[in-house]
């Protein structure tokens, strides 16, 4: 998709937790909570009340994401290794050793 999520947490917690909160809205059981309808319990309100807060948020995400970022940039000079670094190995080059060489020596 042409972004660097490495851990793929977007992936995982943003798809899974916008799901999450529709699902909410949709499934809320008042068998569960005495309070809480979702659409499929009669109250259609409860998936607008859910959608409002996946967008507020991603709001406060992208906000709190933005500032962190830039501070980053301003004390680090940017967000990415030198290239080189990157294809020998993070390890490697800025650390000066080898993650799991052990591990590597072991294999069969």
């Amino acid at each position: 998709m042409g972004y660097d999520d490495s851990l793929d947490a977007f992936g995982i917690h943003g798809v899974c937790g916008i799901w999450g909160a529709l699902a909410t809205g949709l499934f809320a059981s008042p068998a569960i909570n005495e309070g809480a309808k979702g659409l499929f319990y009669g109250n259609p309100r409860q998936v607008w009340i859910q959608i409002i807060s996946i967008a507020a948020t991603a709001a406060f995400s992208a906000v709190g994401t933005l500032i962190v970022v830039y501070v980053t940039k301003a004390v680090t000079g940017g967000l990415r290794v030198e290239r080189e670094n990157e294809i020998e190995g993070l390890d490697s080059s800025i650390h000066g050793e080898r993650a799991f060489e052990m591990a590597l020596s072991c294999e069969l």
